[in-house]
């Protein structure tokens, strides 16, 4: 197999390197910059060009870090490397790596809805393809994303009618510059935390189009008499920036609002359908469209989507099974 799992992650051992490692190694390749995937403390890291400054602003800035414009190869170790969009969040890569006539791609995090704040996906052909199937049942199935744009905006319009402040959560990379993306700003000024604040500058220098917003502060956000809008990570729910500011109204974005919506929000009033993942029919075109003989799933609902494409005649399986003794 050209590519193993070890307890430090997937590992090409032709070409001496890790992609998304679980822990530090000598050489990570790293599909985008959410933690779960970029961790902290390897000798060298190569990313897509577009991807680098979060990445750097994750790990920080003596990180060592490289980078590729996307679809530019580079060989490691007789290993042909090449990064290719996928859609998730900003710089979020498909890794296509080519050996001795072989062909993989691991998609990372992917989605195939059109997204304003990222390069959309691009279907790589492979031999062997490592997808996501965080959303892996046939009941995922997202709704429009323009449609969920006019409801969010709807919501914010008639929350100020009524003098209450909207607090929108989402993920602080990617979803909250999604969430923004799609915000009407004449309706009313837009505040952000500090979380997401940070990251929008990174989206700036790739010329992503984002409204003005301000930086909020709880002191800041009180003087508005009412009808603002406040995009805020769902950590931040209870901190100080939701407290003695007047009234206000919350909503979760998520794609688990699809079927677990109530008990998903906790004690948010409001839930929209938004997900950076791909949902069923993205998965399951996703994968067709490479023309992989092999997929390997990992991240969630495996065994039915396996079984599925088992039925299409593509030979699919979890990840795991790729597990064996690390040799690091």
């Amino acid at each position: 197999m050209l590519l193993q799992l070890d307890r430090f992650g997937l590992r090409c051992e032709a070409g001496g390197f890790y992609i998304d490692p679980s822990k530090a190694v000598d050489r990570a390749l790293i599909t985008h910059a959410h933690a779960d995937h970029a961790r902290s403390g390897c000798r060298q890291y190569l990313c897509a060009s577009s991807g680098a400054g979060l990445l750097r602003q994750r790990l920080g800035r003596n990180a060592p870090i490289e980078s590729l414009d996307y679809r530019r190869s580079r060989t490691i170790n007789g290993v042909l490397v090449s990064f290719h969009p996928a859609g998730h969040v900003l710089g979020s890569s498909q890794i296509r790596i080519e050996y001795r006539g072989e062909v993989w791609v691991v998609s990372g995090d992917y989605k195939l809805e059109a997204d304003p704040t990222c390069a959309g996906f691009e279907v790589v052909p492979c031999h062997t393809f490592v997808s996501e199937c965080t959303f892996g049942l046939p009941v995922y199935r997202w709704p429009n994303s323009e449609t969920v744009s006019r409801q969010i905006n709807e919501w914010w319009r008639q929350n100020r009618r009524e003098g209450r402040h909207s607090f929108l959560y989402g993920y602080s990379l990617g979803k909250a510059q999604r969430l923004l993306a799609g915000l009407d700003p004449d309706i009313g000024p837009i505040y952000v935390h500090p979380a997401v604040s940070d990251l929008m500058p990174y989206y700036r220098d790739e010329g992503i189009r984002l409204p003005e917003v301000t930086r909020v502060s709880k002191d800041l956000l009180r003087l508005e008499r009412h009808g603002a809008m406040l995009v805020l990570p769902p950590a931040a729910s209870g901190s100080k920036y939701v407290r003695d500011v007047g009234p206000i109204s919350s909503a979760f974005a998520s794609g688990w609002n699809l079927i677990r919506g109530a008990k998903r929000r906790g004690q948010m009033g409001r839930g929209f359908v938004v997900s950076d993942h791909a949902d069923w029919p993205g998965l399951t075109k996703a994968i067709h469209g490479t023309g992989a003989e092999r997929v390997f799933l990992t991240h969630g609902n495996t065994r039915p989507l396996a079984r599925w494409l088992g039925e299409k005649g593509i030979e699919a399986q979890s990840l795991d099974v790729l597990s064996r003794p690390s040799s690091v």
